[in-house]
């Protein structure tokens, strides 16, 4: 049986294969150093590069045999020039150990760790592995921020490095075919009339005389012919080359978020997570992905990225702001026929009791015809309010609807795992 093993070294000329094999030996290490990183990045700066990975150099050594304390063994030290034959000596408190202890970690170890860079896109694969965006059917291509040259036929001008040769000479050939084709035939009927005359039995010098005339003739054309040249500048043909625009698939993200007096800092980090989880995963299946920040608390307003998070209102709650907003937004810039449309909600749960079913009205009506997903995290340490009883049962209807609770920080992978789980969604 026959095997072929992949030695091509990647951009560091390391052995790809090795590389993949060190990564599915320490997937776990490598998965909880990549979790705990997105914490100190931006939203829309998460995935700008890889990340360095820590391995405890215990992690990665490998089995040797030492020898144990106690026992008696004979050894000889060279150069001995204190001890005899029967004198009993210490043995040292490291005995029994191989090396040297390196410098103490953190966590009391004593050992170094291992450090292994990955790049951004091992970094992404890992963080989102297992995981698929529901519902990527519609990948409708129209904004174009970047473009490829392609060929569109030829020019005749250009640097000799385009030089389309097979072009020039056809061109070159056509040329002279057409130049010399009204000479030839010309050429034909003078040397079909000398032969004529040369065999005919005419007056001599009136024969010789008109022989001379076309003879004078036959020679001008034949003189053209040959000042017609192989290839003339006007042949010379280039490969034209034209800028065209790239298409890329884009996506529009909404992230709605409750900042009124209710939502402490402690909420808004938890709710900042999932948001920059969701914009990682939507940016490794989209080429282009804009986000709308939405805050409200009474009313609504779209935000940056900083006011979104760490301005604070004070107040009630009126969740149906953000929706019309939301709503608004979509029809004056994000048509859905054009756009990729994905939402993510994070609130308390805190909203008047009458605004509710109003909230259920804009989402069955105007958002979840539009949207590819919209998942609603409620960030809560207590019992569910009517917002919660609402949006259930538009879940129950809508498979593009999900909703999860999340009650502290070690809850938001998973919950975002079990919103964007790959089941039955994906492709509907």
């Amino acid at each position: 049986m026959s095997r072929i093993v992949d030695r091509r070294p990647n951009g560091r000329h390391k052995s790809a294969v090795n590389r993949q094999r060190f990564m599915r030996r320490f997937k776990k290490q490598i998965q909880e150093a990549v979790t705990h990183a997105i914490t100190g990045r931006s939203i829309k700066h998460v995935d700008a590069s890889g990340e360095k990975i820590t391995i405890p150099a215990k992690d990665i050594s490998e089995p040797s045999f030492n020898y144990a304390k106690g026992g008696r063994r004979n050894i000889v030290l060279p150069g001995n020039k204190e001890y005899i034959s029967g004198d009993h000596i210490k043995r040292s408190p490291s005995s029994g150990q191989s090396g040297q202890g390196g410098q103490a970690s953190q966590d009391g170890e004593g050992m170094d760790d291992f450090v292994f860079e990955i790049s951004r896109e091992e970094f992404l694969e890992i963080f989102f592995e297992e995981l698929a965006l529901p519902n990527l059917i519609k990948t409708q291509i129209t904004k174009i921020p970047a473009f490829k040259n392609i060929r569109a036929g030829y020019t005749s001008e250009g640097t000799p490095g385009n030089i389309n040769i097979i072009r020039s000479l056809k061109g070159a050939k056509a040329r002279k075919i057409s130049l010399q084709s009204p000479h030839k035939k010309k050429i034909a009927a003078l040397e079909l009339e000398i032969e004529e005359i040369e065999s005919q039995n005419k007056n001599k010098n009136k024969k010789e005389d008109r022989l001379a005339l076309l003879y004078e003739q036959l020679a001008k054309l034949k003189s053209h012919v040959l000042k017609i040249p192989f290839i003339d500048p006007f042949d010379i043909k280039y490969n034209n080359r034209i800028r065209q625009p790239k298409p890329k698939a884009q996506a529009v993200m909404f992230c709605l978020m409750d900042v009124s007096g209710s939502m402490d800092e402690a909420k808004k980090d938890i709710a900042k997570r999932f948001f920059i989880l969701l914009y990682l995963f939507l940016n490794k299946n989209y080429e282009s992905v804009e986000v709308i920040f939405i805050r409200h608390h009474t009313s609504a307003k779209e935000v940056d990225e900083q006011e979104f998070f760490y301005s604070r209102e004070t107040g009630g709650t009126v969740v149906s702001s953000a929706l019309e907003l939301m709503g608004e937004i979509i029809e004056a810039r994000y048509p859905s026929q054009e756009w990729n449309i994905y939402a993510a909600q994070a609130s308390d749960g805190d909203n008047w009791n009458n605004d509710s079913p109003k909230c259920h009205d804009i989402l069955v009506n105007a958002i979840l015809p539009c949207v590819q997903y919209f998942a609603y995290v409620e960030i809560m340490p207590r019992h569910h309010q009517s917002l919660w009883e609402v949006y259930l049962n538009i879940k129950e209807k809508y498979p593009q609807f999900a909703m999860q609770e999340i009650e502290e920080f070690k809850d938001i992978y998973p919950v975002f795992r079990s919103l964007f789980k790959r089941d039955s969604r994906v492709g509907t």
